[in-house]
């Protein structure tokens, strides 16, 4: 797809590099058996791989505790399917009915319909305000704690605004409570660095299909050297076969079953080229297009930011909204008549949308990429100004609009 431009990389990054297509392709095709199951070189070629990813990851995010003189387990680093089954893992195995979860408006439906369905079971939850921005004061997320708090839950990065929070001053609060903090970095992890030791975390979220640049199907929990969680899922392991529950070591509390063993060896490739590349270079990349993208459509009068404007603190990732249109009509003009692929609508994200006026409808959500250009911004920002120049008339509803509506 030579002439696609592509904005909505917090969704899922793409393209992938070439390595991590290789490394699947050739890792299954040559590895492709049951790992941990048997004895024969291929399982244990396989369950190399996973354990070395297991490892590098946990080094990655710097699991072990400050100055605490243990040796860092690479198996609290389990691995899941998606940053939505490590969040469900996380809230399941730590918030039970009478216990209290502190949470915010930023959040994506990952954290929001879990904790929702834990309250309706006899938990209590409170959803803190960012500022008008979309940052957190960490203050806040202390007055919220209670006595019966068993968890503190946050984003490192919105997946609507891209505003980044700051994880060591939340982490302080929550290490002052004696509260456990999980942090869902789906869209932070492979992007920015994160310390888990640093900055307090107890149990990271993170997939694999966004900053990671692996497959999707990929994702996994980094549990803290002094975190415990409850196990939720049981079945088989490959190990101790005859005991009659699942085990209690990690991370088979966590994991049970056959591995995504193609995934993984992509994780682990992704994993190569944003250590090749430098996360820095990186990241220094993505936000000098997303500034460049945000002055460009800055200078159309008609198109609206929600959220900050600041490329501090941010990934890149930013919402708009543009004269009379409907979020999803200009999603669909850039897609069909400029080929300039973007998300629409509430981004699962509704109560961030409602925060910010930006509800029912939502938004236009465009994100960049390691493998965006220049050229792809100025294409963006002249798309959108052709699209705004030829608005209809206020308070008149697209045909799109009204279809979607009618579903």
């Amino acid at each position: 797809m030579p002439d696609l431009i592509y904005l909505d990389n917090a969704a899922t990054s793409l393209p992938k590099p070439d390595v991590v297509h290789d490394s699947v392709r050739d890792f299954y095709r040559e590895n492709g058996v049951n790992p941990g199951r048997t004895g024969c070189d291929l399982a244990l070629h396989a369950e190399e791989m996973i354990h070395g990813t297991r490892t590098r990851l946990s080094n990655f995010f710097n699991q072990s505790l400050v100055d605490a003189g243990v040796t860092k387990d690479p198996n609290r680093l389990v691995f899941t399917l998606n940053a939505t089954m490590s969040l469900n893992l996380i809230i399941n195995g730590m918030v039970r009915p009478g216990d209290h979860v502190v949470t915010t408006k930023l959040e994506h439906n990952s954290v929001i319909r879990p904790v929702n369905h834990k309250v309706k079971e006899g938990a209590e939850a409170t959803f803190v305000d960012p500022d008008a921005e979309g940052y957190l004061d960490p203050e806040d997320l202390r007055k919220a704690i209670k006595s019966n708090t068993t968890l503190v839950i946050v984003n490192h990065a919105s997946n609507v605004t891209g505003v980044v929070q700051d994880l060591e001053a939340i982490g302080r609060v929550c290490k002052d409570a004696g509260v456990p903090l999980a942090v869902d970095s789906a869209q932070t992890a492979g992007v920015l660095p994160i310390d888990m030791a640093k900055c307090n975390i107890s149990f990271l979220s993170f997939t694999g299909h966004k900053g990671l640049l692996a497959p999707t199907g990929t994702g996994g929990i980094c549990v803290a050297d002094d975190a415990e969680i409850e196990g939720t899922i049981y079945g088989g392991t490959g190990v101790r076969s005859a005991y009659p529950y699942h085990l209690e070591e990690y991370p088979y509390r966590l994991e049970a079953g056959t591995q995504n063993l193609a995934g993984i060896a992509g994780l682990s490739a992704g994993l190569d080229w944003i250590e090749n590349k430098g996360l820095e270079n990186i990241h220094s990349h993505e936000v000098r297009l997303l500034g460049m993208l945000q002055d460009g459509l800055s200078e159309i009068d008609e198109v609206t930011f929600w959220g900050t404007k600041r490329l501090d603190r941010r990934v890149a990732t930013m919402s708009v909204s543009g004269a009379n249109y409907d979020p999803s009509d200009i999603g669909t003009y850039l897609d069909v008549d400029y080929n300039i692929l973007t998300r629409t609508g509430l981004h699962c994200a509704p109560l961030l949308h409602e925060f910010h006026g930006s509800a029912p409808r939502g938004t236009v959500r465009l994100s960049v990429g390691p493998f965006n250009t220049e050229e792809h911004v100025a294409a963006a920002v002249n798309a959108v100004a052709e699209i705004a120049s030829h608005r209809p008339a206020a308070g008149v509803a697209s045909s799109a609009a009204v279809a979607r509506d009618g579903c």
